[in-house]
């Protein structure tokens, strides 16, 4: 079960699919209010807990009464806040470009708010934010480009605040699933010592920064990123 971040869509791990379709049942959550072709929900339904929701209904949908859970930046938020609520669900846990609590949480908030209020619109923002991502030089940037431009400001504004806020400190170290903590080199958004702190609090963790890879390390450097995510789901343990 993969879960994207806050600028991405589900497109993200399409490297993923591809590369783990043939051992695998996959599934890439579109996370409510992220620009695929339907009604907008409420913002007030951009919640931690809506994107829960998301994430169990795919899981029911698809009667896998456990999965493995992989989330990057946001979506590892939600991987906190799925062992929360469902730990018996999750078989394993990766976590890519993520954190436990980020630092000084509520104003990085309010500066992506306002930098995207400046901006007038997710396309104009979404330039000026691909730009921060620690992208590898030369690459990923329409794509980026492209999946955080296709969401409405309310409904980013929304997922910004779900995204930012959490505080998990106390609740990593609870986790008994075997888990796997990836982290991109060049990571700005969440620098590999975010990470360091996820695999340091969670009981027999294993941490792997990717070099040259970015905030979005699966899809910056895909086929090193697969090798050692099939590496662990074949052995968790």
């Amino acid at each position: 079960m993969f879960v994207h971040g806050v600028g991405s869509t589900a497109a993200i791990w399409d490297y993923q699919l591809d590369a783990l379709s043939d051992e695998y049942r996959c599934f890439a959550v579109e996370l409510r209010g992220n620009g695929i072709p339907k009604p907008e929900p409420d913002p007030s339904e951009i919640t931690r807990d809506g994107y829960v929701d998301d994430v169990l209904a795919v899981g029911d949908a698809a009667s896998a009464e456990r999965f493995h859970f992989v989330g990057c930046s946001l979506g590892g938020v939600v991987g906190f806040e799925l062992w929360k609520r469902a730990p018996q669900r999750i078989r394993s846990l990766t976590f890519v470009g993520s954190f436990a609590c980020y630092p000084d949480a509520q104003n990085y908030v309010d500066n992506v708010i306002a930098a995207v209020e400046a901006a007038g619109t997710m396309e104009h923002f979404a330039f000026e934010r691909a730009q921060r991502l620690g992208l590898p030089p030369g690459k990923r940037t329409a794509e980026t480009i492209a999946q955080m431009g296709c969401k409405i400001v309310p409904s980013y504004i929304a997922a910004t605040h779900a995204t930012w806020t959490g505080d998990y400190r106390d609740l990593a170290p609870g986790i008994s699933v075997p888990t796997l903590v990836i982290c991109g080199e060049r990571d700005t958004v969440a620098p590999p010592p975010f990470s360091q702190e996820i695999a340091g609090v969670i009981p027999g963790a294993r941490l792997e920064v990717l070099a040259g890879a970015g905030h979005v390390a699966n899809a910056d450097a895909p086929d090193r990123f697969n090798d050692l995510l099939r590496a662990f789901l074949h052995d968790p343990n």
